[in-house]
């Protein structure tokens, strides 16, 4: 039995109420000794980051010197993407004759992120920008036809999507008929089949025939790519020093926020992003760090300060209320409008924390082992959860959460006026898109990917989804037991950890999808003390290696304090006790407290040696 914590971004978040306990089952990278050895004599590395690279597919000593040290020209050529030529010449027309461009977005931090990148681009080569991002209640995901004829009636010829439209066939074929130039730009996977919707151009490395090297870019980026374009397009030279470092901090928000893999192009957007966000010029971007009580100036903004200090309130704009302020508040340079901005976002997000909570709080009783429901939840491959009135604008946060708890691919449905409201997210290996599209005919709207799905669909059909998805997750799912899965990335025993070591191991931040934050595994370490439980659920042990392991090495002493957050629970399980040997699988961590500073394990998982 292990506890399950959940991994965002590559990190684990420090709070959260209390988890059931599960299998945790540990797997291990397979390893290259060879070639790690190979790369860290060639590359001057320690052995155990070389290992690291090696896992990452980065053999080569110059591989690896890009991979440790991203700059900007590590970026790929935007004119690379199919459309992009075509895309850049009606662009410039607009631009020249000042006619008005569209910008589509969506409401969460990829979609507004998307809009502000294009926005300012177009803007600053002289052109006239327009943005609509939907509602997300009372106009929902995705193109609407409505928006394109008000927009025509209005002067628009162009409309540019971002992070939207590959499922937009009915509204490209009404800019069609109305005279609108459509320009899709969208990282979503296809419908099924390889159509795509009529447009002028589209912008997705996922599009067949498309050759760009990048198939992961959020939609952000790819709304950055087309801003590369026609600035580089106009001046190379001042487009990349000037200004695509100062993009680079909105698309890499978007990027970890949007968890894509955080490796190839999308490695050097975040990390670049990150050190670009050192010094936040924009008005709003300042306003924001301050609402969020962050201090660039004192400690780098980390992809744990973006995914769950900045994401969520941006993303709270959306979900409670109305998402195109995000556009305002890092467009203005209004600094007393920023801050009434930011105030507003994190008085959103706050709401949006108390209203997860209540429907948290409902969820948690459904599934009660000793509940009616939480016996038939207990049987299911497949979570579906329903509620009615439930704020759709938190029903994937509640998944989110759930997935957490039970290691179930989960469904939280918010049933309103007949209509039920779907968000779903997904485990390893479960490619949850496909399950809804097998139901395909149930809904009036669907979309997603392998990890996340949204739909619509009248309630009274909700019974027949539920009864068809739960055939097809016995079919897809019968072999497979809920566990947490914790992969293994190396060996490292307690006594080889050093400062100089944690400095190497930075600089394979930012830490992310694609890009884990390495876990390691100490064999045989032994409790110094008894455990120590911290607020009835959070653990600290003091270790050190076993007498049987090698010596630590000079300047060290070989003990180590751990910390295991929500792991009380499974010390006590284990029967742990001064003494007492275990395997640690561990995160590296550098506690900033004046007085018990220091390198430091965070606890992943325990068993006994």
């Amino acid at each position: 039995m292990g506890l399950l914590g959940v991994e965002v971004n590559g990190q684990l978040p420090r709070q959260g109420s209390p988890r059931k306990l599960l299998r945790q089952r540990w797997t291990f990278t397979e390893s290259h000794p060879a070639e790690a050895v190979a790369l860290a004599k060639s590359a001057r590395l320690p052995q155990v980051l070389a290992e690291l690279l090696v896992a990452r597919g980065v053999t080569q000593p110059s591989e690896a010197f890009a991979f440790l040290n991203p700059e900007i020209a590590h970026l790929n050529d935007p004119f690379l993407m199919l459309g992009m030529d075509a895309a850049v010449a009606r662009l410039e027309q607009a631009i020249a004759a000042r006619e008005p461009v569209l910008l589509y977005g969506d409401y969460d931090v990829d979609g507004t992120t998307a809009v502000v990148l294009l926005k300012t681009a177009i803007e600053m080569l002289g052109g006239i920008a327009r943005f609509h991002v939907p509602h997300r209640l009372l106009e929902g995901y995705g193109l609407q036809s409505s928006v394109l004829e008000a927009a025509y009636a209005e002067g628009a010829r162009l409309v540019i999507t971002v992070d939207t439209g590959m499922r937009a066939f009915a509204e490209a074929e009404t800019a069609r008929r109305l005279g609108l130039d459509l320009i899709i730009t969208d990282h979503h996977l296809l419908a099924t089949g390889d159509n795509v919707p009529p447009a002028l151009a589209i912008l997705n490395p996922n599009q067949p025939a498309c050759a760009y090297p990048e198939k992961f870019l959020c939609g952000a980026a790819i709304a950055m790519k087309l801003a590369q374009a026609i600035l580089e397009h106009r001046d190379q030279a001042r487009a990349r020093e000037k200004t695509l470092p100062s993009f680079l901090k909105m698309a890499a928000i978007a990027t970890i926020a949007d968890a894509v893999p955080l490796k190839g192009e999308n490695r050097v957007i975040a990390a670049l992003g990150l050190r670009e966000l050192r010094r936040p010029a924009g008005t709003g971007l300042r306003a924001l760090f301050a609402a969020a009580a962050l201090d660039p100036a004192a400690k780098p903004i980390s992809a744990f300060d973006v995914a769950f200090r900045l994401a969520p309130r941006i993303n709270a704009a959306g979900r409670m209320d109305v998402a195109s302020e995000i556009v305002e508040l890092f467009t203005t340079r209004d600094a007393a409008r920023a801050a009434e901005l930011a105030a507003k976002l994190e008085r959103l997000n706050r709401e949006r924390r108390e209203t997860e909570a209540t429907a948290l709080t409902a969820i948690d009783a459904m599934l009660c082992d000793d509940s009616e429901s939480g016996a038939e939840l207990a049987a299911d491959r497949l979570l579906l959860i329903d509620g009615d009135g439930w704020h759709r604008g938190v029903i994937g946060i509640l998944a989110s959460r759930v997935v957490e708890r039970t290691a179930k691919p989960t469904i939280v449905v918010s049933i309103e006026d007949g209509i039920a409201h779907g968000s779903g997210r997904s485990v390893d290996g479960f490619q949850l898109l496909n399950a809804i599209e097998s139901c395909a005919d149930l809904f009036t709207r669907f979309g997603g990917h392998a990890f996340a799905v949204g739909f619509a669909l009248p309630a009274a059909s909700l019974p027949e989804l539920k009864r068809r998805l739960r055939l097809y997750a016995e079919e897809h799912l019968a072999a497979r037991e809920p566990e947490q899965l914790l992969c293994i990335h190396a060996e490292l025993p307690l006594d080889r950890i050093t400062p100089v070591l944690a400095g190497w191991l930075r600089k394979l931040e930012p830490f992310g999808h694609g890009n884990p934050e390495p876990v390691f595994v100490a064999r045989r370490a032994r409790l110094l003390s008894p455990p120590r439980v911290m607020k009835e659920r959070h653990l600290r042990l003091e270790l050190a290696q076993d007498s049987v392991q090698p010596r630590p090495l000079p300047g060290t002493s070989g003990a180590l304090r751990a910390i295991g957050w929500d792991q009380a629970a499974r010390a006590a399980a284990l029967g742990l006790t001064q003494g007492s040997l275990i395997d640690l699988a561990y995160r590296i961590r550098e506690n900033q407290h004046p007085e018990y500073g220091g390198l430091e394990a965070e606890i992943a998982g325990i068993e006994l040696a």
